[in-house]
């Protein structure tokens, strides 16, 4: 298509408002006769609810109403936002709903609660111990999914698996990861012939953190029924994919939910469907007949806010004298948290083998449950964790055998259709749809000026000494088969309904942009209605999984495309001949022979709705999503609409990837560690918005910075509390603490498998920040001086000192 608007910047309508504080959360809504809640959380890991006392609660004024896990409905195991036995400390147990937060807040003091001490364990290798404590009465992990089962949390079953003694005896006191049973496995290519054809094999350990996720806006939510429906105020990252997760927590139909979410002060994958708790003011809320606010404070946010899964990774890995890898593998132990299941090892084993491409590879895993906070999807969960792990190795590779860092990657990375993963049940591997991976890497050489800041790399200036590192971020990058609405009304314009989230990536607004291209609409005469069910929004992909951008521009160019025949035959009805004789552009359908002669788009929208049936959504396709069927048929009779399902076809697997080049300053006195550059070039197809790719490469590096140098989540074991419950033990990366410029660029290649050539950008930097910056601390001080993120100062300065590694080698949450 002739581009006018993909790929050119431009301003979104929600800026203004975020920019001036008009935008509004979920906190900042009121209602008349309003009610505030406030939460009750267990002290204890682990433990049984034998009773509880609320007399002295509900005696005191301007207490409205107690919710407790016996009002909530049964989720057949699921997690539930309030329980009778916490599987962590800061786990719900009840909620108070009062005239104010102080009332509430008083009474949570008065009411009683009688727990019963149950054996707790956080620590994912203490409970895989012959003797060790299981963190769930069903179990201590989580076994494969069931056959077919697709996604990152496909279900699964709890099951009790225990390594024997001699599983830990054998690599425990050397640090290196036991390797016991596992309950997951894949292999593919000869392993052993693979090892013995390499030059080099190395056997690594490797810890990657939990981290909260610690959004600026927490899960706050605001509830209160009207007509027998639930309107609720909450923050979510995906609108439509919400509603039906709200009405299953609350127990109605997704119809009866009217959710409202336009803005999402961030959710980094720790809001893809919403929040569980958000069911706690909707319920009181019917419980008290009356509008209830929920405001999630920053320490509660950092228990029933998520964290990233921490993995344990042993990799083992062969190179030949040039590099190239001749076998990986690849034993993971991940730590799931208190509910689950998560995939996040099943990603990272994927990503492994996609970005070093590995002729044989084994990948075996065990999904352990611990009595610490609930993990979701954080943003690249799994491939920035396989990154952590792998990129060491390669890099003392690339050290011991004399090869460039980026040589190494180079000689190692996918290309076209390169297949990953296992072998599938047709006999054939997974390929994806395209990488340029080996261009990226090239212009980011070159734009970094690696080969100059490679030869002043290792030269110590007085107690300073600087390194550089290179790491290639992968991540999924889309996904296909979602819904579009859109609608010519008599007024002129095109609006487009967007059931995607607000959660500051502009895919919102931008996505809306391929179908105003598609049917040549300017672009200020373009309205996106977006952030309420109530507003009758498609069934659209969840804003997770850096899919947006891919799934929504396909299915936005179906509705548009939809649109555009329908244009096409509406005006071969009302003036004769085929629809192939007319076109469609500058807000017009015209004679192809005759310009003339022509409607406009207002004009062509009022006859659409005198003509009824599919020209103004009267009649509608069959395979759209009920949703979308249900948001269709309540705009119907507005003007000529375009309502299709994303039917395009891809052959493979879309993945982008970010390559992330560091340089860093390591003061060898202190252990401290200054970025001093670091630049992302990226592999994620036709560029939408220029402006918001920057935001997002170098926002999503950020992350993985943050992680390489001090962001982690900590856990006392003796008790089972955590520790880092505030910004202040949980830092997060701040202006201060990167450099004043990061120069951000993709390779600008289109994606091959999709109409617009689009694909997500959001997540691949992450790992690409977090590897880089290890590979280049490493490259400073020495390839062996830390297996364990993030790197922060006494480990360096430990291990200098001491001439070897003195950091805790396997444990979690240290």
């Amino acid at each position: 298509m002739a581009e006018k608007l993909i790929g050119q910047n431009y301003t979104p309508p929600d800026h203004v408002a975020k920019v001036t504080g008009r935008a509004r959360y979920a906190e900042d809504f009121r209602a008349e006769g309003m009610l505030f809640t406030k939460l009750l959380l267990s002290p204890m890991p682990h433990a049984r609810v034998r009773s509880i006392d609320t007399s002295a609660a509900r005696a005191m004024p301007g207490v409205k109403a107690i919710l407790t896990a016996d009002d909530l409905p049964d989720l057949n195991g699921a997690e539930r936002a309030l329980t009778n036995e916490p599987l962590y400390a800061g786990e719900p147990i009840l909620a108070v709903a009062a005239v104010d937060e102080l009332t509430a807040a008083e009474a949570i003091e008065r009411i009683q609660v009688d727990l019963e001490p149950l054996p707790f364990v956080t620590s994912p290798l203490d409970s895989l111990r012959p003797d060790g404590p299981n963190a769930h009465p069903g179990g201590n992990a989580w076994g494969a999914p069931a056959p077919g089962a697709q996604g990152p949390a496909a279900p699964a079953p709890r099951q009790t698996i225990k390594w024997t003694a001699e599983d830990f005896s054998r690599d425990e006191p050397a640090g290196r990861l036991p390797m016991g049973k596992a309950l997951e496995e894949w292999s593919y290519g000869d392993l052993d012939a693979g090892f013995a054809a390499a030059a080099l094999v190395l056997d690594e350990t490797f810890v990657t953190q939990s981290t909260q996720h610690h959004p600026m806006e927490t899960r706050s939510a605001m509830a209160y029924w009207q007509n027998g429906k639930l309107f609720i105020h909450a923050s979510t990252q995906s609108v439509s994919q919400t509603r039906g997760n709200i009405a299953r927590w609350v127990g109605i139909e997704p119809t009866d939910v009217m959710l409202i979410a336009e803005y999402c002060g961030g959710g980094f994958g720790s809001k893809g469907g919403g929040a569980v708790s958000s069911s706690i003011p909707a319920l009181l809320s019917k419980k008290a007949n009356a509008p209830v606010m929920m405001r999630i404070t920053r320490e509660e946010e950092s228990y029933i806010g998520r964290g990233r899964t921490n993995l344990t990774g042993r990799a083992r890995v062969g190179f030949a004298k040039d590099g190239r890898i001749t076998a990986l593998d690849l034993f993971i132990v991940q730590d799931t948290g208190a509910y689950g299941p998560l995939g996040d090892h099943r990603s990272a084993g994927l990503a492994a083998s996609l970005i070093y491409q590995p002729p044989a590879m084994r990948w075996r895993a065990v999904n352990v449950i611990t009595n610490t906070p609930p993990r979701s999807q954080q943003r690249s969960p799994g491939p920035m964790q396989a990154n952590g792990i792998v990129e060491p190795v390669i890099t003392k590779a690339a050290k011991q055998l004399g090869i460039d860092q980026v040589e190494i990657r180079r000689i190692n990375s996918p290309e076209g259709k390169a297949l990953f993963g296992p072998v599938l049940p047709n006999g054939q591997r997974n390929h994806v749809t395209g990488a340029f991976v080996k261009e990226a890497l090239d212009r980011g050489a070159a734009v970094f000026n690696w080969e100059a800041r490679k030869a002043r790399a290792g030269q110590r200036q007085g107690s300073k000494v600087r390194g550089v590192g290179v790491t290639v971020g992968p991540h999924g990058a889309g996904s296909i088969g979602w819904d579009s609405i859109m609608t010519i009304r008599p007024d002129g314009k095109l609006y487009v309904q967007s059931g995607v989230g607000n959660l500051g990536t502009h895919s919102v607004i931008d996505l809306a942009r391929v179908a105003a291209e598609v049917l040549d609409v300017p672009w200020e005469k373009v309205e996106v209605t977006w952030g309420d069910t109530g507003k009758h929004l498609p069934w659209t992909c969840p804003s997770v999984g850096s899919q947006t951008t891919h799934g929504m521009t396909r299915a936005n160019m179906a509705g548009a495309e939809d649109a555009k025949r329908k244009l096409q035959e509406l005006m071969a009805l009302e003036m004769g001949g085929s629809p192939s004789d007319y076109a469609v552009g500058g807000e017009r359908v015209y004679d192809r022979r005759n310009p003339g002669v022509g409607l406009s788009f207002a004009e062509a929208a009022r006859r659409a709705i005198r003509r009824g049936g599919k020209f103004d959504g009267h009649e509608l396709p069959e395979d759209i999503n009920p949703m979308t069927r249900e948001s269709a048929t309540a705009l119907a009779g507005l003007g000529l609409m375009g309502v299709a399902r994303d039917t395009y076809p891809r052959d493979g697997a879309t993945y982008g990837f970010v390559i992330g080049f560091a340089e860093v300053e390591v003061d060898v006195e202190t252990g401290g560690v200054t970025l001093v550059d670091f630049v992302g070039v990226g592999d994620v197809g036709t560029v939408i918005n220029p402006r918001s790719l920057v935001a997002q490469i170098k926002g999503g590096a950020c992350l993985g910075i943050a992680h390489a140098l001090f962001q982690k989540s900590v856990v006392e074991p003796r008790y089972g509390v955590s520790l880092g419950d505030r910004f202040h033990y949980s830092k997060p990366l701040t202006i201060l603490d990167i450099p004043r410029s990061m120069h951000t660029e993709a390779v600008g290649l289109p994606d091959p498998e999709t109409p617009v050539g689009a694909k997500g950008v959001g997540e691949p930097p992450v790992g690409a920040g977090y590897g880089a910056v290890m590979n280049a601390i490493a490259d400073a001080v020495g390839v062996d001086v830390f297996r364990r993120a993030p790197v922060t100062a006494d480990i360096i300065l430990m291990s200098l000192e001491n001439g070897r590694r003195m950091h805790e080698p396997l444990r979690a949450h240290v």
